[in-house]
């Protein structure tokens, strides 16, 4: 894994409105969603992600870092590096950005496959979204030190 810390990773699907968790088994193979957290303002989701972090006990948290397609940068990306931010300012655990283009249309496409729609795709798709960017980020760092 990243510098070769092992322990549970925290992957993180920032949103305004909206933000999904996912956590990884301590031996770093495999992403589980945890649920989607909604505090209000980017200050408070910044201080329940630490807090989260805190319960799982996790070694470091992986924020999905938005991406155009040509692998520019756009105002999202802004918003959640300004979110990493505070994030760091809250925890002393690491921090990592992973790019998540195609992320969300992923968890969408795999809910929509399941027949998941409406409200329960709503309610999900963002903690969807979490554990595929920690999966993408876990196996990413697997290859990389295979």
């Amino acid at each position: 894994m990243a510098d070769n810390i092992h322990g549970r990773y925290l992957g993180v699907d920032y949103g305004d409105v909206r933000t999904g968790l996912a956590v990884s088994d301590v031996g770093g193979f495999l992403a589980g969603g945890i649920g989607q957290i909604s505090p209000g303002g980017m200050k408070n989701t910044a201080h329940a992600v630490a807090e989260e972090a805190k319960k799982q006990g996790v070694v470091r948290i992986i924020v999905g870092l938005p991406k155009n397609m040509d692998g520019s940068e756009g105002f999202r990306a802004d918003a959640v590096r300004a979110f990493v931010s505070l994030l760091s300012e809250e925890t002393d655990i690491p921090i990592d950005l992973a790019d998540e283009r195609l992320s969300t249309c992923e968890a969408h496409r795999y809910l929509q496959g399941t027949g998941t729609g409406g409200k329960k795709r709503k309610a999900v798709v963002d903690t969807l979204s979490a554990q595929i960017i920690l999966q993408d980020y876990l196996d990413r760092e697997r290859a990389k030190n295979s």
